[in-house]
């Protein structure tokens, strides 16, 4: 239809014409407000935005452009404003604009026009308000990455126009909105990041223009809705880190335009729906971490576009299909940890982009197939933990891109010097664990870029190489459990990049070459077990950052006193030598030692005064030698330490009433005829002075009187005396008390802690006692009768489902184990009691409460300097890699959180609350139930990118506290590089609490490299 024409010159106008023009040009200014008034009317509303909000009426703040309501004022050059052409508002972008502050005055009634809205990356807090619904016209909404909380209201599900809905890195909880399929235009819909629960609403089925589906970490639940299938225009889905259950639906089958797939670390089960196979388009497939069964369905050889396919970590059977050998695109693929069977299929020859295979614990089998060296991408090959067999191919870099080749714990023999003769980049080898035999005296050649490298536990002979001191990186050396013998050669002194190296259990013989001493960078050594002689070299004080020092089992001379100049030592141990001398007074300038063994040696003299210097000590062992002298005076002043055995030697006097003497066993103590004291297995000491013999006929006399007149009453004395020290026995042993009528069982190894002291102490648990609670139960404080004050907590009634036993009995075995647990950085567990009222578990009180108490006090997390910062950070890794690595059965705490570590007097941390803790099986798969602060679990990308070398360290820190002197910030940056790989998205690539540990007390050099080459179980609970 032609555009009406309006005819101004001459007289013949039409009534009609006239009416139109009235209309369009007469009425606005007589029927409704004018554009400047309805722009001076919004203006108005964004000021009182801003007045509302916080820091923003100062004249540099960042909304200092917003002044006069004048008409048009806004649109003119006010910040983040933009405007229509009738000069309404259409736009508000205050992204990254330092707003703080609620959304309680936001004039959602006076913007009648808007339609874009993004304030992200601000400090907006409170909840999103009902009165949202009233920007009918808007299109856009992103709050991302705010402190906004509470419920998403359902009002926004009639916001009808909504194209982008971004609510991302908030603190919003509840549910999704039931009606959120209203929003039928929304193209793209992100709300990671935040605590939303539930299931998704089916009506999310009705947004059917939905490209961009974004909900991963949260704690979304319940069955994935077969209603997603209905999103044929969906590109990309991240779903992962939830907890979805129940079997993947087929109806994904039907979103062919689908390029990533992201539904990892859940708790789906099932079988993996063959209907996948459809998605043709699909370049990413992450299923790893869930509970899916069954076989990888043939049908993915259908798609041709993938190029990463992450399917570890399941629980997955049957052979690897040879249809996979079809995805030609594909650069990395990943079925680690699952049950997979058979031989790696001949197909995959054709996977020439392959960069990454990780097929690693399973159960596949037959030889490395010659093709793998072919591969000419290839970068990374790990198959370890499986059960090949055979040799290496004699070709296995012949592709020459090969850095990290990890074939250890499988079958495999023969020689490895053939098939490693080209892997020139190799960055990482693990060989350890088969039956490879070879004289390595020279098998091994020189690798520029080889910094980690395992040998160890196979038949392995010959010499080790001093070709490896002119490996120019390598930071890490193992030849363990092999027979490899002779003399230790110098050269290996030139390896002054070495940060760890373990020859235990070898035929090593001869003296350690005092060039040893040029490893200055080296942090843990380890040759026990091994025919090393003479004494050990007084160079050994160049290794000024080794913190773990091994040389037990070996027929060493003499420790030398420059000992104490290695500073940062926490691990020595000497024990099954030959050492004659006194024990070098030096040890104890050792202040972070926490672990001293000497024991089975010759030692002899008294214990260096020295030792009372060592205040970090946790383990000392001085047992089997020829010692002598009083313990009080030094060992009591050790109030640190947890564990001693000092039996066998010639001590005598009393012994202290710390800790590890009343915790002492009678095998811990017994072999010293002049000991004395209130525990198993020694004579009490005499009380005074008094019961030295008196000479003189008289006082015989009186003697003799009083035996033949009061002969009875001694007798009964005697006996009185007698039936004393089996009770004080009895209560230094730990109490295991089973009353088999279901009343009482109690596990206690903190003395006698009687069950009715408890319930007096807490007055039956009577809340005003109460100082803390969990999703376990709540805390108490008792002061029992002794004094002593402990923390009880009571647990919550939970069934054995809860508690993740199959059998009562096995939680008790697991209680009885943690009571065994001693490290400074630990809450001591004095032990559990069962009771059919109540039950609870006895921990060692620390007066500062929890990390989260304090940080939660502005006041308090001031005295929370940057240095008791970094020691919380460091003494909380430690506890850890004890936990993980340095328990007879490992323990994997579960639930980690700053409410979870307690402070000493001295703001020293201690890992606390075992509620959630399980004991792992050392033949089984570490991964266990997901327990305790989601919060706390999986780290994600924001965190990740908050740390990056990118973002000012100014920008990460507390405010609170004045920044950091140079010194200490170089420290906070070292302590930033080295976790930054814990929050890796992939916890395959995140390192194990060992390596962080190992790297802390390695830090301190000042040219000392980050380098995460440690263990690779990467599937221990790691960072």
């Amino acid at each position: 239809m032609a555009s009406p024409r309006y005819c101004w010159s001459g007289a013949a106008v039409s009534a009609s014409s006239l009416l139109l023009h009235t209309l369009l040009f007469l009425s606005p200014l007589f029927i409704f407000p004018s554009p400047s008034s309805a722009s001076v009317e919004e203006a108005a509303a964004l000021l009182k935005l801003k007045a509302s909000l916080e820091n923003q009426n100062q004249p540099y703040s960042s909304l200092s452009s917003w002044t006069n309501a004048t008409a048009g004022g806004p649109c003119k050059n006010w910040l983040g404003i933009t405007c229509h052409p009738d000069l309404t508002v259409n736009g508000v972008n205050l992204t990254s604009a330092n707003v703080s502050g609620t959304l309680s005055d936001f004039p959602f009634g006076s913007l009648p026009n808007l339609m874009y809205i993004d304030m992200g990356i601000n400090s907006l807090t409170g909840s999103i308000p009902p009165e949202i619904r009233l920007l009918s016209k808007l299109t856009y909404l992103d709050l991302s990455n705010n402190k906004l909380s509470g419920e998403i209201p359902p009002e926004i599900c009639e916001l009808t126009n909504l194209e982008v809905l971004h609510l991302v890195n908030n603190q919003h909880n509840g549910t999704i909105p039931d009606d959120i399929g209203k929003l039928y235009k929304l193209t793209e819909l992100a709300l990671y990041s935040n605590s939303l629960q539930g299931p998704i609403p089916p009506s999310v089925g009705n947004l059917s223009r939905l490209l961009n589906l974004y909900i991963y970490n949260n704690s979304l639940s319940g069955a994935i809705p077969p209603e997603l299938g209905n999103l044929t225009d969906l590109q990309i889905v991240f779903m992962d880190t939830n907890q979805f259950s129940g079997p993947l639906p087929s109806s994904l089958g039907k979103l062919t335009n689908l390029t990533d797939l992201h539904i990892y670390s859940n708790q789906l089960s099932g079988s993996i729906p063959p209907e996948l196979g459809n998605l043709k388009q699909l370049q990413m497939l992450t299923l790893y971490q869930n509970n899916l069964s069954g076989s990888i369905p043939p049908s993915f050889g259908n798609l041709t576009n993938l190029n990463l396919l992450y399917l570890y970590a399941n629980q997955l059977t049957g052979p690897i299909p040879p249809e996979l050998g079809n995805l030609q695109l594909l650069t990395d693929f990943e079925v680690s940890n699952n049950n997979l069977t058979g031989p790696i299929p001949s197909t995959f020859q054709n996977l020439t982009r392959l960069q990454f295979l990780f097929l690693r614990v399973n159960s596949l089998s037959g030889p490395i197939p010659p093709f793998i060296g072919g591969l000419p991408n290839l970068e990374v090959f790990q198959v370890d933990n499986n059960q090949y067999n055979g040799t290496l191919p004699t070709n296995l870099c012949q592709g020459g891109n090969i850095k990290s080749l990890t074939i250890n714990d499988n079958l495999l023999d023969g020689p490895v010097s053939t098939a490693l003769k080209n892997c020139t980049r190799l960055v990482r080898l693990r060989l350890e664990g088969n039956q490879f035999s070879e004289n390595i005296t020279e098998a091994f050649g020189v690798f520029p870029s080889l910094q980690f490298v395992d040998l160890s536990y196979n038949n392995f002979y010959g010499e080790v190489s001093e070709r490896w001191g002119v490996c120019p990186n390598l930071t890490d050396l193992r030849i363990a459990g092999t027979n490899v013998s002779g003399r230790l050669s110098p050269g290996i002194g030139n390896s002054v990049s070495l940060r760890s190296l373990d020859l235990s259990s070898n035929n090593l013989t001869g003296e350690i070459p005092k060039e040893f001493g040029n490893l200055e960078g080296m942090t843990r050594l380890n040759m026990s077990n091994n025919r090393l002689s003479g004494a050990i070299p007084s160079e050994i004080n160049g290794l000024s950052k080794l913190a773990n020092l091994d040389l037990s089992w070996n027929m060493l001379t003499s420790i030398p006193s420059t000992i104490g100049d290695i500073t940062q030592l926490n691990y020595l141990d000497l024990s099954h030598n030959k050492l004659s001398q006194q024990i070098p007074s030096t040890i104890g300038s050792l202040n972070h030692l926490t672990d001293l063994y000497l024991g089975d040696n010759s030692l002899s003299g008294e214990i260096p005064t020295d030792f009372s210097g060592l205040r970090s000590l946790v383990m000392l062992n001085l047992s089997r030698n020829n010692l002598s002298g009083r313990v009080l005076e030094v060992l009591g002043q050790l109030v640190g330490l947890q564990s001693i055995d000092i039996s066998y030697n010639n001590f005598t006097g009393p012994i202290p009433t710390t800790t590890a003497f009343r915790d002492a066993t009678a095998s811990d103590l017994q072999g010293n005829v002049g000991l004395c004291g209130n525990v198993v297995g020694l004579q009490p000491c005499p009380e005074s002075a008094a019961a030295n013999k008196s000479s003189g006929s008289s006082s015989s006399k009186v003697l003799a009187i009083i035996f033949s007149t009061l002969g009875g009453f001694l007798v009964l004395l005697i006996l009185l005396v007698v039936i004393i020290f089996l009770r004080k026995r009895r209560e230094a042993e730990p109490v295991v008390e089973d009353r088999t009528q279901g009343k009482v069982f109690t596990i206690m190894t903190g003395g006698n802690i009687q069950y009715k002291d408890i319930i007096n102490a807490t007055g039956g648990f009577d809340s005003k006692y109460c100082i803390g609670e969990g999703g376990y139960g709540c805390v108490y404080r008792a002061k029992l009768p002794s004094g002593l004050i402990v923390a009880v907590k009571k647990l919550h009634s939970m069934s054995d489902h809860e508690t993740g036993q199959t059998h009562p009995q096995e939680f008790l075995n697991e209680i009885r184990a943690l009571t065994e647990i001693r490290h400074r950085n630990i809450v001591r567990l004095y032990g559990f009691c069962s009771h059919r009222l109540h039950s609870y578990l006895v921990y060692e009180y620390l007066v500062r409460g929890s990390l989260a108490s304090v940080l939660s006090n502005d006041e308090e997390a001031k005295s929370l300097d940057w240095n008791r910062r970094m020691n919380i950070v460091k003494g909380v890794a430690h506890a850890l890699s004890y936990m993980h690595h340095d328990c007879v059965v490992p323990i994997i705490h579960r639930d980690i959180s700053s409410g979870n570590i307690l402070l000493d007097s001295d703001y020293e941390a201690r890992v606390s609350d075992f509620g959630t803790a399980k004991l792992m099986k050392l033949d089984t798969s570490s991964w266990t139930t997901v327990a305790g602060t989601y919060g706390y679990i999986a780290p994600g990308g924001n965190l990740s990118s908050l740390l990056s070398p990118d973002v000012p360290l100014k920008d990460v820190l507390d405010p609170r506290l004045p920044l950091p002197e140079p010194n200490t910030e170089h420290e906070l940056v070292t302590i930033l590089q080295i976790v930054r790989p814990c929050l890796n998205e992939s916890p395959q690539m995140r390192p194990s609490m060992k390596v962080i540990s190992q790297m802390f007390l390695a830090a301190a050099a000042p040219t000392a490299e980050i380098s995460l080459d440690g263990e690779d179980n990467r599937l221990l609970p790691n960072c």
